[in-house]
């Protein structure tokens, strides 16, 4: 278990705040230092193109299914956009979150323009509906895309929303891709850590990467790098498009035990299946995350 001690405190998180900060680390972590974040921001990024059609559960058709996912299974927290957690967050108020700052749709070809993503509302008013409400929001997340001829906008942005959440005790967690035209490949390794190192200067306590691709090297070995470039700031893998069960968690355990990550961002996995296997398999999920369990057991509790 995690202690106290242990945890890296920034600068930036005022006095009075600490004990918040550290409450909401330890309880996002699960007192292990690992993440099981479950992702439900994609109605923006990929709109209902993840949601509806052959393949996906008629569950996943109503956004509902999302907060009945996170409410009945093992996680660490839920990630969602501010205005669905307003809407739903009544029904389902002992689900911890995370609020999505920003967001983008995907109508605009990668080619066409190079990608700029700002937030929608600011950490102030996150912190006025945690303290309205008493739900329990542990932290914000925002997306940067480096390359972008708009990177600048997004990195002063992110800067300044990684202060102020340290400021009030959230934690701050940076979705972190290099994407736009000059981008020539966005699962480069190499490329992958500078996006991790970027999270790292930007002060975040987490960052969400891409899983690298190579027709040459395991990837996961490859994953080293960005571990290593972002230091203190705690790498995550984004989980990807469905993939067979039994792969996704071979991947994460090799993630966490060889590259060294802390744990998973995955949506899509979890959200495409119906509840009772979207359930079961982010209970695997946590199971190798947060209580260090094998591949071997975690398709036992999928197949439970």
């Amino acid at each position: 278990m995690l202690k106290i001690k242990d945890i890296n405190i920034p600068a930036d998180v005022r006095p009075e705040n600490q004990k918040t900060y550290i409450e909401s680390y330890l309880e996002l972590t699960k007192e292990t230092g690992r993440l099981m974040l479950f992702a439900g921001d994609q109605k923006v990024e990929h709109m209902n193109n993840d949601f509806y059609g052959e393949g996906i559960a008629k569950d996943d058709a109503d956004p509902v299914h999302l907060f009945e996912i996170a409410d009945k299974s093992k996680i660490g927290v839920f990630a969602t956009q501010f205005g669905l957690i307003c809407r739903y967050a009544a029904d389902f108020p002992n689900i911890p979150y995370l609020v999505k700052l920003n967001s983008k749709t995907n109508l605009i070809p990668k080619p066409d323009k190079d990608p700029l993503s700002t937030a929608w509302i600011d950490v102030g008013q996150v912190v006025e509906l945690k303290k309205r409400t008493g739900l329990n929001i542990l932290g914000v997340g925002y997306t940067v895309y480096l390359g972008s001829k708009y990177e600048n906008i997004m990195l002063r942005e992110a800067a300044q929303i990684i202060t102020k959440a340290h400021e009030h005790g959230l934690i701050a967690i940076i979705w972190s891709y290099p994407r736009g035209k000059a981008v020539s490949n966005e699962k480069d390794a190499h490329l992958i850590a500078g996006a991790a190192g970027v999270a790292a200067t930007l002060g975040a306590d987490f960052v969400k990467v891409n899983m690298p691709k190579s027709k040459k090297d395991d990837p996961v070995k490859l994953l080293k790098e960005a571990v290593l470039a972002a230091g203190k700031t705690k790498v995550v893998c984004a989980g990807g498009s469905s993939t067979d069960p039994k792969k996704f968690f071979k991947r994460l355990y090799d993630q966490i035990h060889t590259a060294g990550t802390v744990g998973n961002a995955t949506g899509r996995n979890i959200h495409q299946k119906s509840l009772k296997e979207a359930v079961k398999f982010t209970n695997a999920l946590y199971a190798i995350t947060i209580e260090n369990k094998t591949p071997e057991e975690a398709v036992k509790i999928f197949n439970s």
